[in-house]
């Protein structure tokens, strides 16, 4: 059975949001768009591209999805990461969108734990979630994710939408790599404990 990984920059107060662009994502008004650029260095460059060639699969939610169809198919495909998202599947999940652009895109349905359960078992590869809030918390709810790799990023925002948000029911995670980046990144790898 495939694992599922999330990768995703967060600050060192939890926020996820609008990472790389000001008008990326404004929901509650944030302002403060466009926070990882400054931190991009080539440790966190290689990282990134090597979590994403790697995949086998990418997993998005709406807006996540929206935002790579509108770019990734016209990058440069020199890039092997971006050859390899424009090339491998990729699933859905949105209760608005019908229409897919993004070649080998799929929409998931309206049993989404089910379905991203079925993914996993269909494949040895890894599946990978960017981005993606929304649905980052009912993977969480139903306890899909066997791996979180964070990129921390030395700010704190003191607003924003959070990767683990209030409510959500306690998580035991196992720490088991970090490395630090010459920008100050912390690439820490967590792995989902299974036992109490």
């Amino acid at each position: 059975m495939g694992q599922l990984a999330v990768v995703n920059f967060v600050s060192l107060d939890g926020v996820m949001q609008s990472v790389l662009s000001a008008d990326e994502d404004r929901e509650g008004g944030f302002d403060r768009g466009g926070w990882v650029l400054p931190y991009v260095d080539e440790v966190v460059e290689r990282f990134m591209s090597e979590a994403t060639a790697g995949a086998g699969a990418l997993l998005l939610g709406r807006r996540t999805y929206e935002i790579f169809a509108a770019t990734w198919p016209y990058a440069h495909m020199k890039d092997p990461a971006v050859a390899a998202m424009n090339a491998m599947p990729k699933y859905v999940a949105s209760r608005t969108l019908s229409d897919l652009t993004w070649a080998n895109s799929t929409l998931l349905g309206a049993e989404l734990a089910e379905e991203v359960g079925r993914i996993k078992a269909a494949s040895e590869a890894e599946t990978v979630v960017l981005g993606s809030g929304g649905l980052l918390g009912t993977l969480m709810e139903h306890d899909l994710v066997d791996e979180y790799r964070l990129l921390v990023f030395p700010l704190v925002l003191g607003s924003g939408k959070q990767l683990f948000a209030a409510g959500k029911s306690p998580r035991r995670l196992m720490l088991t790599s970090t490395r630090s980046t010459p920008s100050g990144v912390l690439i820490n790898t967590y792995r989902r404990c299974t036992e109490g």
